[in-house]
């Protein structure tokens, strides 16, 4: 059977989420390195860790590099901003793993010509829930950095804008949610019929 242009554009949809999703876990584990690298020289420093992960020189100790990010883990509760903004980026981390995880289940099903499921519904509600709590963490640490610097600065940061963005992509979901399901119940009513 002929493939149409949408399957085929699923497919390489499937396997560009699949490859954001592995790197989102990479850099979801890197999180802590970040924050107590202090972000001054974030590219280099990351570059120059991973580099001597896969490619060792003689001098380089790739069990202390690991362990080094294993303990900044711990490192990044030392002081409150550290922590705020380590909880921020592991928990818009974990939901945009589910966003992109859902994607991907939704992506299978329409390469398997079953597009119309109450399992596409249930994937796009988990997928509106993780939109609404990164809408949700971001307005606590604007609220949280407005405290800690005495300042409505903050209100000016990116955060800022991940309030309302994430809240639109939680109701737009929640809007396919709801049409996947109806779809999937007149699909289902049909089958019926015939």
């Amino acid at each position: 059977m002929k493939k149409h242009s949408v399957e085929r554009l699923a497919a390489v949809l499937r396997v560009l989420v699949t490859i954001a999703l592995i790197c989102n876990l990479v850099i979801l584990y890197l999180v802590p390195v970040a924050v107590v690298s202090g972000g001054t020289s974030l590219p280099d420093s990351v570059l120059n860790y991973l580099n001597g992960l896969f490619r060792p020189g003689e001098d380089d100790i790739v069990a202390a590099a690991a362990a080094a990010s294993f303990l900044a883990w711990f490192w990044v509760w030392k002081s409150a901003y550290q922590a705020m903004l380590t909880l921020f980026l592991v928990v818009s981390g974990v939901c945009t793993a589910v966003i992109l995880r859902q994607a991907r289940n939704v992506l299978g099903s329409i390469l398997r010509e079953e597009p119309f499921s109450l399992a596409n519904a249930m994937a796009l509600r988990r997928a509106a829930v993780c939109g609404f709590l990164i809408s949700g963490a971001a307005l606590v640490r604007v609220i949280f950095n407005m405290a800690y610097y005495a300042s409505l600065r903050p209100l000016a940061s990116y955060n800022t804008l991940f309030i309302p963005l994430f809240a639109m992509f939680g109701l737009l979901c929640l809007v396919m949610s709801a049409l996947f399901r109806q779809a999937a119940d007149l699909k289902a009513e049909n089958d019926l019929t015939i």
